[in-house]
Formats: structure tokens, C-alpha cells, sequence
């Protein structure tokens, strides 16, 4: 199971030296001892167990009333008049009769392959030892004291330095290895500075140890990198994986955590002041509980301020509180029990000894938590300049802070207009209906040189060699309607590869961006007027090639449609609505596709749209909460409102 420790400042090599070594003298003696010793039940018998029958007769069901993870229900006297265990006598054990049977009326498992010819063996091997069913190795201690094993005998003394080397030779040559020659000095250095603080070394101590690598000037060299800031960022960085640190929230908003930080920080400094592990557990788990805690001694529970947090609109706040207490629950058992409890949220854990009411147990602790934020100044009895620096940094961050609400103020009589045209809008279309009209273009022509045909219904077919990269520019009238959007068609031909509707072999394309200018003729100049596009939605999508990317400048990214190749789609572009002016007669679109590997379009067809698209140019959320009636709207709706306004304008 993981374990977790803070590594030394200060190395007291002795009793380094003497903690390896008991553990590995642990598990190596074990793996001697191995073949003369009986099947072990925690390592050996309960996989088996596990495996092959626990589904059936374990602590979801009991089968016949048997349950083998149990040792008064498998050695008891079933309804069926048999004993699955009989201990020290494996001819009586129905057990192993059940499992070697060649009857399929009695054989166990029912079904699948059955037990293997080893893992009938060691079965047996176990009821003829008693069957004794131990407690699970992960519950046991690493070493009995007492027992203290013998390090394994070598002719080979002069590789050997220390009592861990001759577990390690006796490991190697077990698999027949010899071990590497030493490394040279410079070499050395490296590797133990890359190891300590992902970096490379001081020149000044690799020289001074390169030209004299004794051990005194390898301890030095040791010593200036345990003694280094980055040691902190090196090791530090394992414990925030394990704490989920990350500076923003997850889920689909992702919002930032601009405070996230002092947590992160707070786990390097500790690394880097060589803070005892109990310490650094209990300031962690329950520093806000101490009596009298400091400001570091709350921030140090930000371990648990870690958790994902949605704040999409319309999420159930009391699912996403409960989902933080589940990863709260989870995330203690894995790192300071070494238990994986998820399985006990659901059932009674079948393979680590934990129920499913020991799980609810631990989740009530912290089903209670309510999440503050505290504002934690630097100590002034020990101001350092890494505290003064943070303080810094927060007087800067709030001064922005408080420049933004102001911004926000002064936008509330904007805000106030702006809801209510969207909503004599909204009342006036409420069922967002749009038109289409097909557009056949006057004039289309690629940069590639590609031949680009119009059909007689608009659609525009694509031959002659495929470029890596393609433009497309097409021009065609403005609708007398008014213009409130571009509609483009990707559609399947006969004579495109998979049917397309792109060119490549199958068939898909990426549409880098869609551009569009209006202008009063058909020799559009650089000074005609762009179209600013607001949003885009199209019927499918390729996962991380989303409609938006269509209105993007990015190369790499775009609209793609895989893997739903060799079917018609469309891309919608919606825009504020344009009316046709005298200078505004025609619309020059351009369909730029620079992804690359010949990723180009081979049919589509461009149609106009009118109508009103207020809502439907606005974010998803946002526009849920316009089509809540204003009355009905809560404070938090009209919040979100002004907040979204803010982002626009700010």
C-alpha cells in the first residue's frame, strides 16, 4: 500500500540506513522463506478466494449459506450436510472436490475456466497446514522486532558497502543480473541532483567533489541540495497530486483559483523545513481545530479545499457538496490508510476489510464541513521575504479586485437596458424560429487551385488535385431580409472518399475558420466590413473540434466532424442582425482551412439566415435564465446576468 513520509533536511545516515534495511530485510527474507513456509491467506489464498468464489459466497450473497471470506461460515456445517473447509484435512473439504471436479453439475465455479493447477495446489497445501485465515497483509506490521531476519550471506564483499547492498546483490543475482559498474563522479552528481531537485547541480560543489569524490565532499554536495529551495518544489510536488491541488475548479466553467497557491506553497516550505510527518498530518486534517492555530496552521487544511467544484448554471448544490465529502472520504483513506474505500461506498469492500457502514462512519466527519475563506496575513513576528512577497501580492490582487466591482457598478444601467431589450425580444420571437435561404454563389474559386463547380442548387462540388491546405471564397448576395447568419452544409457526395464530405481518406475535414465581409460590389477590397460573428452551433461535432473553433483564427483547431463520416451536416454562424444597405449589396465568404493533411471540404452549400438569434448568440446558461419569465428570476439568476455582462464589457 502507498506510503507518504517528507524526506530529510539532514540526512542521519545511520538511521536511514537501518529503517531500509529492516524493511527490505522484510521483504526479502520473505521471499526466501517463501517456499518453505505454507500458503500465506493474506497473500496467497484470499486472491484465489477473491477471484473465483466471493461473488457468489462472500458479503453480497451467501449462496447455500456460505460464505468463504468468513472462517466460523467455511469451516461450518452447511444445510447441504458438507464442510467447505475441513482444517488440516483437505480430502474432507468439499472445497477442493468442488474445484477439481470434472462433473459441470458440481464443479465450481460454474463458470469460466476454473482454478488453475497452481491454485488448486496451494489450496490444498493451505487446509493441510489448518486453513488458517490471518489478517490481510496490508493490516500487519512491516517487521516484528523481535524476529529481526539475518541479511542474506555473499562471497561477494567488495560490492558491498552497507547491509541494504546485500539484499539488493542477493535480488539481482536471483535474477541473474550482474550489477552495473559504478558510476563516475560527474555522473553521480547528476543523478542525485536530478533526483533531489529536478535540476542540475551547483558547478562549484560537482567540481570540488569531481576532483576529490571522497565521501565528505559527497555529503557536501548532498547537503547544498537538501538545503536548496527547489528540494521543496522536487518533493513537495508528489504530496499536491495526492492532495488534487490544481488552480481552478474543474468541470465545464473552470474557473480559476487565484488563492490556490498559498497551499502549494505552504506544502513546499514545509518540505523544505523538514516538518515532522505527524505534524504534517494533524495541521493538515485538523489544523483550524488546535488550540490557538496560527495562520499557516488554518492554511495547512486547505488540503481538503482541493475537491472539484461545478459552478455551472443550474448544478444541485447539495450533489456537488455530497461528491466533494465523497473525494474528501476517499482521498484520507488513500493517502494516510493506504485503503482504496471507494468500493465501500456502494457494498461491503470484498478484497480490503472495510464495511460499507466503516465507510458512512468516516464520511459523517466530514459531512458536516462548512468551506469559509480566511484572509491570512503574514506572521509579524517572523516576517520572511517569501511572506512579504505574498502580502504584496494579495494587496495588488485586491486593489484589482475592487477596480472590477467598481467597473461592474457603473455598467448597472446598462445591465438594467440590456435585460430589458433581450427580454421585449425574447417576448416577441419566444419560439426562436429561423429561416434559411439558399445562397447560390456568383463567383467560388480556392487557393489551391482545386476546381470548385455550383450545381444548380447551390451546392458547391470540389475536384482536381487535394491540396495539403485549402481557402475557399465564394461570393453571393445579401438577402433582402436582413442577415442574421451563415449556414453551411457539409454534404456527402458519391465521388468523395467515404462519401465524404471531406477529402481525405475518410472523409472528414477541419474548417479552420469562417470569415465573412459585406461590401457594396463583387471586387471586395480590404476595407469592406468584416462580420463579427457571436456564437456557432452545429448538429455534431468532433470531441475538441467545436462549432466555436470555426471562428477562431487557429490553425489547429477548428469544426471536424469524426466519426461521423459519410453524413450531411451543418454549421451555423450566427451574427447581430445586418439589413442589405447600398453599400452593403454582397457578402464574400471564406471558408479557410488550414489544419492540415489534406483536411478540406469537398460538397457543401452555403445558405443565409434571418431572424431573431438574441438568445441563441448568448452562452447556454445565460439563456436559460432570459427564458425564465423576469419576475420568476432569483437574485442568483440575475446575478449571473450581470456577471456575464461585466465579462463582456470589462
Amino acid at each position: 500500500m502507498p506510503c507518504f513520509f517528507l524526506q530529510p533536511k539532514r540526512i542521519d545516515h545511520q538511521r536511514v540506513l537501518m529503517t531500509l534495511y529492516s524493511i527490505l530485510s522484510c521483504a526479502v527474507c520473505a521471499t526466501y522463506a517463501q517456499a518453505a513456509q505454507p500458503p500465506a491467506y493474506g497473500t496467497d489464498i484470499q486472491p484465489i478466494l477473491a477471484k473465483h468464489c466471493v461473488l457468489c459466497h462472500g458479503p453480497d450473497e451467501d449462496e447455500s449459506g456460505l460464505r468463504l471470506d468468513q472462517f466460523d461460515s467455511a469451516v461450518s456445517l452447511l444445510d447441504s450436510g458438507y464442510r467447505a473447509i475441513v482444517p488440516s484435512k483437505p480430502v474432507e473439504s468439499e472445497l477442493l472436490k468442488r474445484v477439481t471436479t470434472q462433473d459441470e453439475n458440481t464443479r465450481m465455479p460454474p463458470e469460466g475456466p476454473g482454478l488453475s493447477a497452481s491454485e488448486v495446489r496451494l489450496l490444498e497445501r493451505w487446509i493441510k497446514a489448518g486453513a488458517k485465515f490471518d489478517q490481510h497483509w496490508a493490516y500487519r506490521p512491516v517487521l516484528n522486532p523481535k524476529q529481526e531476519p539475518e541479511p542474506p550471506h555473499n562471497p561477494d564483499q567488495q560490492w558491498i558497502r552497507n547491509p541494504i547492498d546485500r539484499y539488493v546483490l542477493a535480488r539481482l543475482q536471483s535474477s541473474g543480473i550482474t550489477p552495473s559498474r559504478q558510476a563516475d563522479p560527474a555522473t553521480l552528481a547528476k543523478r542525485v541532483a536530478y533526483d533531489l531537485t529536478g535540476l542540475p547541480p551547483d558547478p562549484i560543489f560537482v567540481s570540488k567533489f569531481v576532483g576529490n569524490p571522497n565521501e565528505a565532499n559527497y555529503l557536501e554536495l548532498v547537503e547544498s541540495l537538501l538545503a536548496s529551495e527547489h528540494f521543496g518544489e522536487r518533493w513537495g510536488r508528489h504530496w499536491l497530486d495526492k492532495a488534487r491541488y490544481a488552480d481552478s475548479d474543474g468541470y465545464e466553467k473552470d474557473r480559476p483559483r487565484p488563492n490556490a497557491w498559498l497551499y502549494r506553497d505552504w506544502v513546499i516550505d514545509s518540505f523544505n523545513a523538514d516538518m515532522p510527518f505527524d505534524r504534517f498530518t494533524t495541521e493538515q486534517l485538523a489544523g483550524d481545530l488546535l488550540e490557538n492555530p496560527t495562520p499557516r496552521q488554518k492554511l495547512a487544511t486547505a488540503f481538503h479545499r482541493q475537491t472539484l467544484t461545478n459552478t455551472e448554471g443550474g448544478v444541485d448544490k447539495e450533489e456537488f457538496r455530497v461528491e466533494a465529502t465523497f473525494d474528501r472520504t476517499e482521498t484520507t483513506a488513500a493517502i494516510w490508510l493506504g485503503l482504496t474505500m471507494t468500493c465501500a461506498r456502494c457494498h461491503n469492500h470484498k478484497y480490503d476489510q472495510i464495511s460499507q457502514q466503516e465507510y458512512y462512519r468516516l464520511f459523517a466527519f466530514f459531512n458536516d464541513l462548512n468551506e469559509t475563506n480566511t484572509n491570512l496575513p503574514p506572521s509579524q513576528s517572523a516576517v520572511t521575504e517569501h511572506d512579504r512577497l505574498m502580502a504584496e501580492h494579495q494587496i495588488k490582487l485586491t486593489k484589482i479586485q475592487s477596480q472590477y466591482e467598481a467597473a461592474k457598478k457603473k455598467l448597472n444601467p446598462e445591465f438594467e437596458l440590456w435585460m430589458q431589450r433581450v427580454d421585449e425580444l425574447t417576448a416577441k420571437t419566444p419560439d426562436e424560429t429561423l429561416a434559411f435561404k439558399r445562397a447560390k454563389p456568383l463567383s467560388a474559386k480556392s487557393t489551391s487551385g482545386a476546381v470548385l463547380t455550383i450545381d444548380k442548387d447551390g451546392s458547391v462540388l470540389v475536384t482536381g488535385a487535394v491540396p495539403n491546405k485549402d481557402k475557399y471564397t465564394l461570393v453571393i448576395t445579401m438577402p433582402q431580409g436582413g442577415l442574421s447568419g451563415i449556414r453551411l452544409e457539409a454534404l456527402t457526395h458519391d465521388s468523395l472518399p467515404s462519401k465524404g464530405p471531406g477529402k481525405p481518406p475518410n472523409g472528414n475535414f477541419v474548417l479552420s475558420e469562417l470569415r465573412a465581409y459585406v461590401g457594396k460590389d463583387t471586387a471586395f477590397k480590404s476595407d469592406y466590413e468584416p462580420v463579427l460573428f457571436s456564437n456557432a452551433e452545429a448538429d455534431f461535432s468532433q470531441t475538441t473540434f467545436a462549432p466555436l473553433g470555426a471562428l477562431q483564427n487557429t490553425p489547429k483547431s477548428g469544426w471536424a466532424i469524426s466519426p461521423k463520416m459519410g453524413q450531411s451536416h451543418e454549421l451555423l454562424c450566427l451574427t447581430e442582425p445586418l439589413v442589405q444597405t447600398d453599400t452593403q449589396q454582397f457578402l464574400q465568404i471564406v471558408l479557410d482551412q488550414q489544419y492540415g493533411g489534406k483536411h478540406v471540404l469537398g460538397h457543401f452549400r452555403l445558405s443565409t439566415i434571418s431572424g431573431d438569434t438574441q438568445l441563441r448568440r448568448l452562452p447556454a446558461e445565460i439563456a436559460r435564465i432570459f427564458r425564465i419569465p423576469a419576475e420568476n428570476r432569483t437574485k442568483k439568476q440575475i446575478s449571473e446576468l450581470a456577471e456575464h455582462l461585466s465579462l463582456i464589457h470589462i
